[in-house]
């Protein structure tokens, strides 16, 4: 049976809409309410409101996210050889891209509870992302530079183990890399980069570039995957930017 939409569905919709828009209104002003008084009260500078971000076609009041400056300057310090004293515009715009799609990525994967990280998942991303800067205490005073907390740094990390657990869980565990696959990859791509790159070398067999080929092709699945799988979360969300950075 095919369920025709009348006008009482429109008018619904729209009050649903509608409601989702004063709440959003009110969780901004809110949210600015409490950075000026927490900024008063550490007589810092105000924070500022950047984005919002919602996965849903009509909006979810539950699923808004809001994006601040701060949270701008946690994803750069968070990025090793990456300056944080006047951010260029490049740099911040790049930290919003990509904090807007862990968000969109976030909202979904929060569907998931199973997936939910532990505690020492945690601990062990924030293991190896201390690895990638030169020592602990250069890491800490890049956190302190920013305001970034101890237990806000385990939220983002708790945040971003979700999401590659979530990536995990829908695409890698359903990728199949063909032997075909793999063996057109070694006589059109392996074979001809390795002779150029480094001539004379002795290049593998195919059985002995195999495991390494299947992980290339693999991660390549896999970033496909999510790029699209991205570009429709983008179709669908409503992303409102608050002030251009």
């Amino acid at each position: 049976m095919i369920h025709k939409t009348t006008s009482i569905d429109y008018r619904n919709r729209f009050v649903q809409s509608a409601v989702c828009r004063l709440l959003l209104l009110f969780l901004l002003l809110t949210a600015h309410c409490s950075l000026l008084t927490g900024a008063a009260s550490a007589q810092q500078v105000v924070d500022k409101m950047v984005e919002t971000v919602n996965a849903g076609v009509i909006p979810d009041c539950r699923q808004v996210c809001l994006i601040t400056y701060s949270d701008l300057l946690w994803q750069l310090a968070l990025q090793p050889n990456t300056p944080l004293e006047n951010p260029t515009s490049v740099d911040l715009n790049r930290a919003l891209h990509l904090i807007t799609d862990q968000r969109l990525i976030l909202q979904e994967a929060e569907k998931l509870p199973s997936i939910a990280p532990t505690s020492e998942e945690v601990k062990t991303a924030r293991d190896e992302l201390v690895k990638l800067f030169p020592s602990q205490a250069e890491f800490q005073e890049r956190l302190q530079r920013v305001g970034l907390t101890a237990d806000k740094l385990d939220q983002i990390l708790e945040q971003r183990v979700r999401i590659e657990k979530y990536l995990d869980f829908r695409f890698r565990n359903f990728v199949v890399i063909t032997q075909k696959e793999i063996a057109d990859y070694y006589k059109d791509v392996y074979v001809p980069r390795l002779k150029t790159r480094a001539p004379g070398k002795i290049v593998p067999t195919l059985d002995e570039a195999r495991a390494e080929i299947e992980n290339i092709l693999t991660e390549a699945k896999i970033e496909s995957d999510t790029d699209a799988f991205l570009d429709n979360l983008r179709e669908r969300a409503e992303i409102l930017v608050l002030n251009p950075v």
